[in-house]
């Protein structure tokens, strides 16, 4: 892996098997430029509902998954929306992984938010929600292009590939700012 790679580490907001989402994270780590990889996370049905009374003694889940992040050079989390706002499956992981306050993994990390849902406004509402609780661990999100598609199964072919050519075209866009960030960020840490 040469300097120039990127590592990100996707996750799913979702824990149905086939959900739309994880055929849209599945078709975009397909669709990744070369030198940069796609890791999708199976942690997040593992992780116990966020508890208090466990910080400081985490579930072995929750230290694997903040090791996953940590590893990783970017995020993209290809999310649902469920009642108009973030699943409670993916607010639980941000959650565990958001802490310790102020030196968590996702501080300074990269985002990129996908989603698909079968509804007319896709998953606008979701993301709006997500940006707002990276501010707290100071992980600046892709501004854009934004990949909210709505009337997910009209996006995929029969064995679950993307087949939407918008999507598809946003999800390089978005791949390229993600590397460049990190890029700069890189850059950025060498002459500290």
């Amino acid at each position: 892996m040469s300097t120039a790679d990127v590592t990100v580490y996707g996750i799913v907001g979702s824990l149905r098997e086939r959900s739309w989402n994880r055929m849209l994270l599945e078709s975009a780590a397909r669709l990744a430029p070369e030198g940069v990889t796609v890791t999708i996370s199976e942690l997040v049905g593992q992780l116990p509902l966020f508890n208090e009374d466990l910080v400081g003694r985490e579930p072995e889940a929750v230290s694997r998954m903040r090791a996953e992040v940590a590893a990783a050079d970017a995020l993209m989390i290809a999310t649902p929306e469920y009642n108009g706002g973030v699943p409670g499956v993916l607010k639980n992981a941000f959650d565990w992984i958001s802490l310790p306050l102020g030196a968590s993994v996702l501080q300074g990390k990269p985002v990129a938010l996908i989603g698909t849902s079968p509804g007319r406004l896709g998953t606008a509402r979701c993301q709006f929600e997500l940006r707002n609780m990276f501010v707290f661990s100071q992980s600046p999100v892709m501004p854009g292009p934004e990949v909210v598609m709505p009337f997910a199964h009209e996006c995929f072919d029969e064995s679950g590939h993307l087949k939407d050519p918008v999507a598809t075209e946003r999800l390089g866009v978005l791949f390229g700012k993600l590397r460049a960030h990190v890029a700069a960020s890189r850059l950025e840490a060498a002459v500290r």
